[in-house]
């Protein structure tokens, strides 16, 4: 299955981008870099059981290990201490990254109630995505019986890309339900 989205871009979306943006070499090509998935915690300075839960939801979908994110600084006006747990997050790459997108744009945004596609708006001026999702649940790996709360996620694709216009493209020819 992660195969394919790769098979994909070496031999439709690779030649239809430098058709499209006129590069003189492949290497010009934007392609996905990285996939990070972050989940923030806030709770988990009362209940430290809450990153295990989150860790395990991580894993499931992914299907690597989360790393846990701790506080750089004390903040006395959200109770928070340097060094405490705050969030979970992994990084895809490769074989990994095709995989979760693939599963991402065809499986899991279809299954979010009134999906009409992402927001075509979230770039951040250097070519890479961040879209949220609201719950956990839309993942096939996440049954709706062993999840203690419904939480949500951010999900950031980083490109090679130079321009929001080159990697809308990279990622509309992948396959991303863009709202039109």
């Amino acid at each position: 299955m992660a195969s394919n989205l790769k098979e994909l871009y070496v031999s439709t979306v690779a030649p239809a981008l430098m058709k499209k943006f006129g590069y003189k070499s492949v290497m010009q090509i934007p392609k996905i870099d990285k996939v990070v998935i972050n989940v923030g915690a806030g709770e988990a300075k009362e209940n430290a059981k809450v990153i295990d839960a989150i860790m395990t939801d991580l894993a499931a979908i992914t299907g690597q290990k989360p790393v846990v994110c701790r506080a750089k600084k004390s903040v006395a006006n959200f109770k928070l201490r340097e060094g405490m747990p705050i969030g979970v997050k992994v990084t895809l790459r490769s074989e990994k990254m095709y995989e979760f997108l693939d599963r991402l744009f065809n499986v899991a945004f279809p299954r979010v109630r009134d999906f009409r596609g992402i927001n075509g708006n979230s770039f951040d001026g250097r070519g890479n995505y961040s879209t949220g999702i609201k719950e956990q649940l839309i993942f096939p790996e996440i049954e709706y019986d062993k999840i203690d709360k419904v939480r949500g996620m951010d999900i950031n694709i980083i490109t090679t890309a130079n321009t929001d216009e080159e990697a809308k493209a990279l990622l509309e020819l992948m396959g991303a339900p863009f709202a039109k």
